[in-house]
């Protein structure tokens, strides 16, 4: 029998709906392959009875969505129902929430299991997974020669390396300043965060509240397409969720892009960005236009205050999110103290870690009263000059095309400068700041065998734009490769 594990969602799919197998042989090949990776501490707990559960309900048929029987890996930053919840923090180690998230009941009611909870660096503050209480997940890809251990990116990074080394065909990420797309180009998968308010938040652990977005990461495009439809829709619980129907992306997609203009913003060319990453670009303009579409430049010309914006934004909110942390309401308190300050201070400084408390600082900063105009004031303007760049741009494009991250994957604990760390998302965080789609699609390999990603951005609402020119790329680059186990 084909191993079921080397099958996308989509063939999945229809392999159980046409009963070619049942999700129950699915589902206990996907809980073995799990139980065999624990080296990639991908997983922080697994629930392969909720896995195999969903799939008995499919071959009794009675679900009958369109993720029937489809187990699934899911961020541990998703609030799920009596299992463990914690953000990769220590802070949170033990919380069980006695709700589901709403993105999670929502692939529930489409007929997904779920396999268990996946790694990410702590409150997904991080572009390794280093920053996780539990240990980084390692990537199960290698340089080409050598064993050293390399980051799968961050913060979806145990969701990235689960799709990778084929132990979920499917699962979620969040994406605040490219921690869907980072990750994804890392391990040679596809990944998409939608327009900001297309999936509800509610029940998903807060870092930065205007900026975090949901979204599937898989194998192709189809499955993203596949998976966002049934993430998506209007949720009242959130009052920044979308009232809009939910497009049919997965019958929409089409990569014939004649008519289109690809949008190819010159400040994207950065000194000191390898030969490789402008090379492996230059061939996503080739790919596009191939597909019939006609490229143009564009200016983004506030491009280049992007990622200080972001770092006075997002810990800014970050600082205000995490107050409620204090050993009260939520699971870790500590002991000692004479007072209940004390135990406020105490319970925050054990509980949180180096990179959480760093953001802490500097949001708590950037907020307070002598500063708040020049920075956190300011940085919403120069947010809105972003915003309008882009919507200035799609003036004259449908799409834009540039790279998802400025290298391969990187050794872990190769870099240790948070400065140096933070430019990892220096081309996904201007479309984070828009709120607006944006996809991750492999495109190739570098020099020592390791995945590269291409970055498609749409307009607001337009995730169909950014999912076509993404299958067309894929159609064309034909990436195939994947790392040889090793775990």
């Amino acid at each position: 029998m084909t191993d079921l594990t080397s099958l996308t969602i989509a063939q999945l799919r229809d392999g159980i709906a046409g009963r070619q197998f049942k999700a129950r042989e699915v589902a206990e090949a996907y809980n073995a392959a799990v139980a065999g990776a624990t080296t990639l501490n991908a997983y922080t707990v697994t629930t392969p009875d909720d896995a195999l559960a969903a799939a008995d309900a499919a071959d009794a048929g009675q679900s009958n969505g369109p993720l029937a029987g489809i187990p699934l890996g899911i961020k541990d930053l998703f609030a799920t129902k009596g299992v463990d919840t914690t953000a990769g923090s220590h802070i949170l180690k033990g919380f069980k929430p006695t709700y589901e998230s709403t993105v999670t009941a929502n692939l529930r009611k489409a007929g997904a299991g779920m396999l268990g909870k996946l790694n990410m660096d702590e409150f997904a503050m991080g572009s390794s997974n280093e920053t996780s209480t539990y240990g980084p997940v390692i990537s199960p890809w290698r340089r080409q020669g050598s064993n050293v251990g390399l980051t799968p990116g961050g913060s979806s990074g145990g969701s990235a390396a689960a799709v990778a080394a084929r132990i979920a065909p499917g699962v979620t990420g969040t994406d605040t300043g490219g921690s869907i797309r980072q990750p994804a180009a890392f391990t040679g998968i596809s990944g998409i965060k939608p327009t900001y308010g297309r999936c509800s938040r509610w029940g998903v652990v807060s870092f930065a509240s205007s900026l975090d977005q949901a979204g599937p990461m898989a194998r192709d495009v189809r499955d993203c397409a596949i998976m966002l439809e049934a993430m998506a829709g209007f949720d009242p619980k959130d009052t920044t969720s979308l009232d809009l129907p939910v497009p049919q992306w997965e019958a929409g997609l089409s990569s014939d892009l004649k008519g289109k203009r690809v949008g190819i913003p010159r400040e994207y060319r950065i000194d000191g960005v390898p030969a490789e990453i402008n090379a492996l670009w230059d061939q996503g303009i080739a790919w596009l236009k191939d597909a019939g579409a006609e490229i143009v430049e564009i200016s983004l010309p506030h491009t280049k205050y992007a990622l200080p914006t972001y770092y006075i934004i997002a810990p800014a909110e970050a600082s205000s999110n995490l107050a409620r942390f204090d050993g009260v309401r939520y699971g870790l308190r500590a002991e000692g103290g004479e007072s209940l300050a004390d135990m406020y201070s105490r319970t925050r400084a054990e509980g949180f870690g180096a990179e959480v408390k760093r953001r802490i600082m500097i949001g708590t900063y950037v907020l307070s009263a002598g500063f708040y105009d020049a920075y956190f004031t300011k940085a919403q303007r120069v947010r809105a000059l972003i915003k309008r760049d882009f919507v200035q741009a799609f003036e004259q494009c449908d799409v834009i095309l540039t790279p998802t991250a400025p290298s391969a994957a990187f050794g872990i604990g190769e870099t240790t400068d948070p400065l140096a760390m933070y430019l990892n998302d220096v081309f996904a965080v201007p479309a984070s700041l828009a709120g607006l789609p944006a996809m991750s699609v492999p495109g190739g390999l570098d020099a020592q065998g390791l995945p590269l990603g291409l970055h498609l951005i749409g307009p607001e609402l337009d995730e169909q734009i950014v999912l076509n020119a993404g299958l067309a790329i894929e159609e064309r680059a034909g990436f195939t490769a994947r790392p040889e186990k090793w775990w």
